[in-house]
């Protein structure tokens, strides 16, 4: 037998309408914030992601589906999508006059890391980006943004704020980090390479001991210049103002490298201490880095397949929808695919082709979640009616068929 690989699985059943409707409430509120649907491939150049996510990182030091096409090129199944959308803004000529854009996407990123609840290797995101705006009013809009879906989805969070700085402030942070890192000894590998590649990075590890040595590093939330200060402090008020809680971490770097100025972090209990479920930032310096004129840019991303697992645990009771059509006897069925057809011009109707015992189509019924059942036997042949059972309630009635559009 041949199985899904490791790290894979399918997408269908409960959790397909679960991702169904994460993904239309996204949707929905990204539109109401003005932004429009892009798709970018799931195979690009290598480099892509190497410039923009850094070689620091552990999607570019551990993670990507890399490998050589048959053309001889360098290419990788995308581990994220900011880089992408960020490239098709640099391809369109969008950043010559540094042009307003924005877009949300979703669809499947792949890194191959341990599976886990929440965590596979080919997983789904639904994200936004946002260019040509410097203001924090749109840093703000934003995070509001996902705090509005979240309430949609009626899912409980913590949000974790940060600045990491500019151009200007972020260099003299960097030199008295990496002069507190060298006077410490016994960082794990993984710290060791990002001081060389990006110290901050050093700041986002999980080892235990790492993060004692790192108890008293000097912070770059304390070393901002007068104007991400302001930048920083006018996002807190507007939060605020707004109803919206949140925790500063000096510490949160998030995991890639493109970020600078405002980095945040939506956290949840629901399936795990701390787990992250969505998280972005702003990224003004990544559409340079990318070849592109210097500009503005900000988004985040949600991991999916951890919002399907809150819903799952929260044991949601999923919206009972449809018509499940059968018969008792196959002489009816060509009258019945008669009624499914006008029927589907405004119900989703499902039709079954067998002939079962009434218990029977009644269990199927309730397993494909309908919520109108309407099954023909003997007598309601004779009488042009069908039997009616309410999935959801529970009622029971006989229908005339002439009637049906009235009834249901």
């Amino acid at each position: 037998m041949i199985n899904a690989l490791k790290g894979m699985k399918d997408l269908s059943d409960k959790d397909a309408l679960y991702y169904e409707k994460i993904i239309k409430t996204c949707e929905e509120v990204a539109k109401n914030y003005g932004f429009n649907f892009i798709n970018t491939p799931h195979l690009e150049q290598s480099i892509l992601f190497k410039r923009s996510v850094g070689e620091s990182s552990d999607i570019v030091g551990k993670e990507m589906y890399e490998f050589t096409d048959k053309g001889g090129n360098e290419v990788c199944m995308r581990p994220e999508g900011t880089a992408g959308v960020v490239r098709a803004y640099i391809e369109k000529k969008l950043d010559k006059n540094i042009s307003v854009k924005r877009w949300f996407y979703h669809g499947s990123m792949f890194r191959y890391e341990r599976p886990q609840k929440g965590r596979l290797r080919e997983f789904h995101q639904f994200g936004v980006e946002s260019f040509g705006i410097p203001s924090v009013y749109e840093d703000a809009s934003i995070i509001l943004m996902l705090v509005e879906i979240f309430s949609r989805l009626s899912i409980d969070f913590k949000l974790q704020l940060n600045s990491l700085g500019c151009s200007q402030c972020l260099p003299k942070y960097r030199d008295e980090l990496v002069e507190f890192l060298d006077s410490k000894e016994g960082f794990c590998e993984d710290c060791l390479r990002r001081k060389n590649l990006n110290p901050i990075r050093v700041l986002d590890c999980k080892n235990e001991y790492c993060q004692n040595l790192l108890e008293n590093a000097p912070l770059l939330i304390n070393n901002l210049c007068t104007s991400c200060q302001k930048d920083f402090e006018t996002l807190q008020q507007i939060l605020k103002d707004n109803g919206v809680k949140f925790e500063l971490d000096s510490k949160l770097v998030r995991g890639l490298d493109y970020y600078s100025k405002t980095a945040f972090e939506f956290i949840s209990d629901e399936i795990g201490a701390k787990a992250a479920i969505a998280g972005g930032g702003r990224y003004d310096r990544l559409i340079e880095y990318l070849g592109g004129k210097s500009g503005y840019g900000i988004g985040f991303a949600m991991g999916i397949e951890r919002i399907i697992a809150i819903l799952e645990q929260k044991e949601e009771l999923e919206k009972r929808e449809g018509i499940y059509l059968c018969a008792m006897d196959e002489i009816y069925i060509p009258k019945l695919l008669q009624i499914a057809t006008k029927l589907r011009k405004k119900h989703k109707v499902i039709l079954s082709y067998e002939a079962r015992k009434l218990a029977k189509h009644l269990e199927n019924g309730d397993k494909i979640n309908s919520k109108h059942f309407l099954c023909m036997g003997e007598n309601e042949a004779k009488s042009e009616s069908l039997f009616y059972k309410n999935l959801e309630n529970k009622d029971e009635k006989v229908i005339q068929i002439s009637d049906l559009e009235n009834a249901l």
